[in-house]
């Protein structure tokens, strides 16, 4: 999917100019235009705060079809898993269709030389987790872990933190948070 010709459709759907959504998002102007253009690949924490201002879920933006079924879903084939992505990291939905859903349920997966974004990321609610493979540098608050298969995390979202994979080979997350903000 083409994150900037995606978020140019929505942000003028939305009746929205590029100033009057970098005021909204606490961005700079230029970095709406440099995304909508493609110059720059932007974060996962740097596109939740942009569709923040308008405001919109990463889930909503990444999806084609946000139409509710009827009949609840129970099972997702791995086909129907909602991708979400921004950059190289990439991260699977679970329950993307579940009308009241409570939680973001993710399969995440971070290659070689990646990261969240430069900057912390803070949000009502709490995160857990467990590292499936690979290696995983979490840093929450002032604290750096380091994350190896079978290891797992708790905490409250309030807390600032960053993924980050500074390691050769890639790693792979099952985590939940809440609120559903995916």
């Amino acid at each position: 999917m083409d994150v900037g010709v995606r978020l140019q459709s929505i942000r003028k759907l939305k009746g929205l100019s590029q100033r009057e959504l970098a005021k909204r998002a606490g961005v700079t102007n230029s970095t709406i235009s440099m995304i909508e253009k493609n110059s720059v690949s932007p974060s996962i924490s740097s596109l939740k705060k942009v569709l923040g201002g308008i405001p919109m879920s990463l889930v909503e933006f990444f999806s084609l079809d946000m139409a509710q079924e009827n009949q609840t879903q129970v099972v997702y084939r791995a086909a129907e898993l909602t991708d979400i992505c921004s950059g190289a990291i990439t991260m699977k939905l679970i329950g993307k269709a579940h009308p009241s859903r409570a939680i973001s349920f993710l399969d995440e997966t971070y290659p070689a030389g990646t990261d969240t974004g430069d900057e912390m990321y803070a949000h009502e609610g709490e995160e857990a987790g467990m590292l499936v493979e690979g290696k995983l540098e979490l840093t929450v608050g002032n604290e750096v872990y380091v994350l190896e298969p079978g290891d797992s995390y708790y905490f409250e979202s309030s807390k600032p933190h960053r993924f980050r994979n500074p390691f050769d080979v890639p790693a792979r997350l099952i985590s939940a948070t809440t609120p559903a903000n995916f």
